[in-house]
């Protein structure tokens, strides 16, 4: 039916108590448990007692165990998994993981067949719909941090993100919106005594101006349990609205509250926001000994701009930091030494968090000199940062007032991603890079002085979009040789598995699988010969070896150390079959060290519990750690057995004289902004002697042209010879047996361009070839424009102006494309997406048509740009319906220091058909009022004007007008009734 609209020419129808729970110590924790982020407080994620056997997770017997789909589906949605599982075995001897879900479901699985034996609801979840546009985690908040399980009482502590009323079931509201911490028996799920815990209205303890809200904080850091006392970060949704991060701590007893510690601390007014504690879901760190650490991120107080600080004289913001707090016996905090990288200002304005990974504490083997406990952190700058963790640095007090920390290096893009951490062989790093491989970073400690070197990538690039996980090394129980790199990643494949010593720049790819929905910024995590993967999408995944070896060989081999080129005495290997089973071939595989013998005539039939035997030798050809596999193929009388056992062989090849190595092969600079550090920027390269005598350098040839010459003499400088603008410090002339040398690089130009230096060095132990570049340009320069309605040009952006979709018709979609271009120098360096937050599966009817277009990472060289389609999509409805206005927020932020995070926002006028008469503005003079039943007998519109198998609503309207009725309705399609009320 449609009425008169106000204004038209005839008459007008407008139309809790909390208690301490005892129960006694348990102890059911296995070897092959992971009860916390990353598998220990350090959050290095480095795990030797999982039974990852290299040559199992190679093989092919090595893959997807089960699919379990979750069954929880709030609203239709399926479950989706951002904290981390855990891995537990009870006092029945059987091991469990245990799940906790956006929708704030939990569940308790068997570990080896994925069957689901437990669940429970904690709460009805967060809707997104409240968080203004923030769309990172979509559509529910609930459970998003990686909880912690006490083993002396089988308890899972983990927070919750819900609303007031549990009854309603539908958004609430920010200022309706909980947190609560809860303690969960693992046995029967049920919730321990004096939990859950309420947050909200908690004061800080260091700033009395500073409240907890749970609709404007959020919970991702993984929880930390150490001691008596559980401990968790919160941060915000998208760095919006009045929030502060916060270090919360409670007795895992009781419950009771014994920190509540803001970030923005004593003197910053409760309306500035920032220093949220959120590390990419990374967990707070503790060394067990007193100590907890972690990294923050954006804030705006800036109490130390430009003024240099002792990291022992902290401030009480503490915006852009790595912290270091004591643990005091009552739980509660105080802070004793801080980093804060020298453009905390600057990193400020472009939203590069310095903590958007973890700071991990590495294991002793790292240690060098004095310095006896370093930490990395990466932050979204793409600077990953080596720390001295008992002298931090403080802020802007290096050398020209730069940072006084270990060692700086600068990624080609942000890092989400913590540090994957391999302790053996020397030591390595592992940093996951947005867009780019992963960089493989070697350890060496030269008269006292620590250093990390680039020396190879993965040969995968990880994904364009955010977000590739955390770096995860296993290995078999410390065995050499055994270490093996897992990468999770949103795209590709999305479990990677490689060897954690590279060869020939690179790491060696052994195995990768395809996880669908894998969540960003997850990392894998272990049980018993199993690993585990969550997703956005309802299923959780388990992989490992789902058949058995038919014959034992007692593997792995050791033959220790022997010079290069001489044979050891050979080793039997005794092999047992374990099954009937028919051995048709054994063959070598991997570098030609080893040598096998003796074998048998095949096919060798071996009855169950009978042996046979062959030989082998270590022949070493090359330095260091060897190792390759000696197959056994079977043809088995028992189903579920691999036809395929590997007996691994190990050994070291040394050398008797020097033998010289540098690496990386090529050491570039990339990105360098031209004068923005004063003093340049430095690296690293490793001089080492693989062999037992000294070894001396006679000579270094320089060039600057190509490895073969022409050849130059370098200038001589205080520091070192200067080739370019690369000057090389520290570098030998003598390096003893076996003994590694960091010689840094220091890049410095006054001007813009691409410059390059070639090295030979010579020595008795041999020559080797390293390379440097660098790329130095101006900073980028950043244009934001919108598509014209008819798409035929481009509107620059302008912050004060809606970007529009002008008039869009019921039933119809407008699509138009939002640019982003690097209009800077052609010297000038790349420009990076540091924020993105698209209006991607956000209610209205404008939308992104997905939220990887120019996502956080997009880099884009000077003269490239990037678009993103957006699209006004308006429902179908009746005629004459009023326009309404649909808008839609997109945050952006870019490293262009002019640029500044933006708050773009879009407009769509959405309209409907108008049927005459019309006013003079084009909408029509009836209105849309609904759909009504009429009565019969007794009608309230009691005039049919006509009835005509053609009938359309204009039609009727327009009779019903010239007629000089109020209202117009259609009737069994033909039928048009007209009426002056109702």
């Amino acid at each position: 039916m449609w009425t008169l609209k106000h204004g038209a020419s005839f008459a007008t129808i407008s139309s809790f108590l909390l208690a301490t729970f005892i129960i006694p110590s348990v102890e059911a924790l296995a070897s092959t448990d992971t009860i916390t982020w990353g598998g220990d407080n350090s959050r290095t994620g480095y795990q030797n007692n999982h039974n990852m056997d290299p040559n199992v997770v190679g093989s092919p017997q090595f893959g997807q165990v089960f699919r379990t789909a979750l069954p929880g589906n709030f609203n239709n949605v399926p479950e989706q998994v951002f904290s981390q599982p855990l891995v537990y075995t009870l006092d029945d001897s059987i091991q469990y993981v245990f799940l906790a879900t956006t929708q704030n479901n939990i569940y308790k699985l068997n570990a080896k067949t994925g069957v689901i034996v437990a669940q429970r609801n904690l709460h009805v979840p967060f809707w997104v719909t409240d968080l203004s546009g923030c769309v990172d985690i979509n559509p529910f908040v609930g459970v998003t941090a990686t909880g912690t399980i006490d083993p002396t009482t089988d308890t899972w502590y983990l927070t919750a993100k819900t609303y007031q009323d549990q009854s309603v079931f539908t958004a609430q509201g920010r200022p309706a919106g909980r947190y609560y911490f809860h303690a969960i028996n693992l046995n029967d799920l049920s919730e321990r005594s004096g939990f859950p815990v309420n947050l909200e209205g908690t004061v800080a303890t260091n700033n009395p101006v500073r409240s907890f809200n749970g609709g404007i904080h959020h919970q991702r850091p993984a929880l930390l349990l150490t001691g008596q006392y559980v401990y968790a970060g919160f941060a915000s949704h998208c760095v919006q609205y009045n929030f502060t991060g916060w270090i919360m701590g409670w007795d895992k007893a009781t419950g009771n509250l014994v920190e509540h510690f803001a970030t923005e601390g004593a003197g910053v007014p409760n309306t500035t926001p920032g220093a949220g504690v959120w590390m990419s879901g990374g967990g707070l760190a503790s060394d067990n000994e007193g100590s907890m650490f972690f990294a923050t991120g954006n804030g705006y107080a800036s109490q130390l701009n430009g003024i240099p600080v002792s990291g022992r004289d902290p401030p009480t913001a503490l915006e852009e930091a790595a912290v270091h707090m004591i643990i005091n016996s009552d739980g509660s905090l105080n802070i004793v030494d801080f980093f804060m990288p020298w453009e905390k200002v600057q990193l400020d304005g472009a939203d590069r968090d310095l903590g958007t990974s973890p700071l991990e504490l590495l294991p002793s083997q790292f240690s060098c000199g004095s310095v006896e406990r370093i930490g990395v952190v990466t932050g979204k700058s793409g600077k990953t940062y080596w720390i001295d963790l008992d002298n931090m640095g403080g802020y802007q007090n290096g050398p020209n007032k730069l940072d006084a920390v270990l060692q700086v290096y600068q990624n080609e893009n942000s890092v989400y991603a913590g540090a994957g951490v391999y302790p053996l062989e020397g030591g390595y790093i592992y940093i996951n890079v947005i867009q780019y491989p992963s960089h493989v970073f070697k350890f060496s400690c030269s008269n006292g002085v620590p250093s990390f070197t680039k020396v190879a990538d993965s040969p995968d690039t990880n994904a364009y979009i955010l977000g590739v996980g955390h770096g995860t090394v296993t290995s078999l129980n410390d065995e050499v040789g055994t270490g093996l790199v897992w990468v999770s990643d949103v795209e590709g494949s999305n479990l990677r598995v490689y060897n954690a010593i590279p060869e020939n720049g690179f790491l060696t790819k052994i195995a990768a699988f395809n996880v669908p929905g894998t969540t960003k910024f997850t990392r894998p995590v272990f049980g018993d010969a199993m690993v585990y993967m969550g997703t956005t999408v309802g299923y959780f995944y388990g992989f490992g070896s789902p058949v058995n070896l038919p014959i034992n060989c007692s593997s792995p081999y050791n033959f220790g150390t022997s010079n290069l080129n001489t044979a050891t005495a050979a080793i039997t290997i005794q092999c047992t079959a374990v099954i009937a089973t028919q051995v048709t071939s054994i063959t070598l595989t991997g570098n030609p060290n080893f040598q096998v013998s003796g074998l048998p005539t095949f096919p060798l039939s071996v009855p169950a519990g009978s042996n046979f035997s062959f030989q082998a030798l270590f022949d070493p050809k090359i330095v260091g750690p060897l190792s390759s596999d000696v197959i056994v193929n079977t043809t088995n009388s028992v189903t579920g057995y691999t036809v395929n056992t590997p007996v691994t062989l190990e050994g070291v090849g040394q050398s008797t004289n020097p033998l010289l190595s540098v690496s990386p092969v090529t050491l570039a600079f990339q990105g360098v902004i031209t004068g923005q550090q004063e003093g340049g920027v430095n690296q690293t390269i490793i001089f080492t002697n693989l062999g037992n005598a000294d070894l001396h350098i006679a000579d270094i040839l320089w060039s600057q042209i190509s490895e073969i010459g022409p050849y130059i003499d370098a200038n001589s400088t205080l520091a070192g010879p200067q080739v370019g603008p690369f000057t090389f410090i520290g570098l030998p002339s003598v390096i003893p047996g076996n003994t590694v040398v960091s010689v840094i690089v220091n890049f410095n130009t006054p001007s813009s361009g691409n410059f390059a230096a070639y090295a030979t060095v010579q020595s008795d132990g041999g020559s080797d070839i390293f390379d440097v570049v660098g790329t130095s340009g101006t900073s980028p320069v950043a244009l934001v424009e919108f598509q014209t309605i008819d798409g035929s040009g481009w509107v620059p952006y302008d912050n004060t102006t809606s970007f529009t979709f002008g008039n869009v018709t019921e039933n119809t979609s407008r699509y138009l494309k939002l640019r982003l271009t690097n209009i800077g120098e052609p010297s000038a360096a790349r420009l990076s997406v540091t924020v993105s937050k698209p209006p991607f599966g956000v209610p209205g009817i404008i939308e992104t048509s997905n939220n990887i277009d120019l996502a956080e990472g997009t880099t884009l060289a000077p003269g490239e740009n990037a678009t993103a389609t957006l699209y006004c999509s308006v429902p179908k409805s009746q005629i004459d319906v009023a326009a309404y206005n649909g808008t839609a927020q997109w945050t952006l932020n870019v490293d262009d220091p002019n640029f500044g995070k933006q708050f773009i926002q879009f407009y769509c006028n959405a309209v409907s058909e108008q049927a005459a008469p019309l006013f003079s503005n084009g909408t029509g003079i009836y209105s849309y009022v609904g759909c009504f039943k009429e009565n019969n007998p007794g009608r309230q519109l009691a005039t049919q004007i006509y009835s005509n198998l053609n009938n359309t609503n204009e039609m009727c309207i327009g009779a019903c007008a010239n007629a000089g009725y109020e209202f117009a309705a259609t009737q069994y399609n033909r039928e048009c009734w007209c009426g002056p009320n109702v």
